[in-house]
């Protein structure tokens, strides 16, 4: 009896284990199925996250066709940019030779304000009609050796000043 027994205790041990081992792979089958249909809602996006992507690249492809073709077309301008820049340089270099070669010649004869000069006094006798005219003879003024009679250069600067500036407009 006891073999009887043992037989049918293991058997009702046998029936508990596949009932529980059963109800484990039906948990595990839903669990594979949610895995199943996450893994087909992902792919679903993928295939749409992809087509949005290809139209992306194209978009971007177009755009920089889009923006080599303008590149080429302001490509003229930024020469003549360039020669525009060149040229005055040129300019400014020949204005800065003018007024070198002026200012030598006006350097070499005598201003009118020396020859308006007394000879007793190394005043100027014209009346400042600009601002920088007067700041040039408040400078004289407080300035000049009176004992050497020196050029009057201040002049001369003042009078380049303002014929650069006569030049430009």
């Amino acid at each position: 009896m006891i073999y009887q027994l043992s037989v049918a205790l293991i058997a009702v041990a046998f029936a508990v284990l596949v009932f529980f081992l059963i109800r484990t792979l039906k948990s595990a089958q839903g669990s594979l199925d949610n895995v199943s249909q996450t893994l087909q809602e992902v792919q679903k996006t993928i295939d749409e996250l992809s087509y949005e992507v290809k139209q992306t690249v194209r978009h971007a492809n177009d755009i920089t066709a889009d923006v080599q073709h303008k590149m080429k077309k302001i490509d003229p301008v930024m020469e003549s940019v360039e020669n525009l820049g060149e040229v005055l340089s040129e300019v400014t270099a020949a204005a800065k030779q003018v007024s070198t070669t002026l200012m030598t010649r006006f350097q070499a004869r005598p201003s009118k304000a020396e020859a308006g000069k007394t000879s007793e006094s190394n005043q100027v006798t014209v009346p400042p009609a600009t601002p920088a005219e007067r700041t040039v003879q408040s400078y004289e003024a407080t300035y000049q050796d009176k004992t050497k009679g020196g050029k009057n250069w201040m002049n001369y600067v003042d009078l380049a000043a303002n014929v650069w500036q006569r030049m430009r407009k």
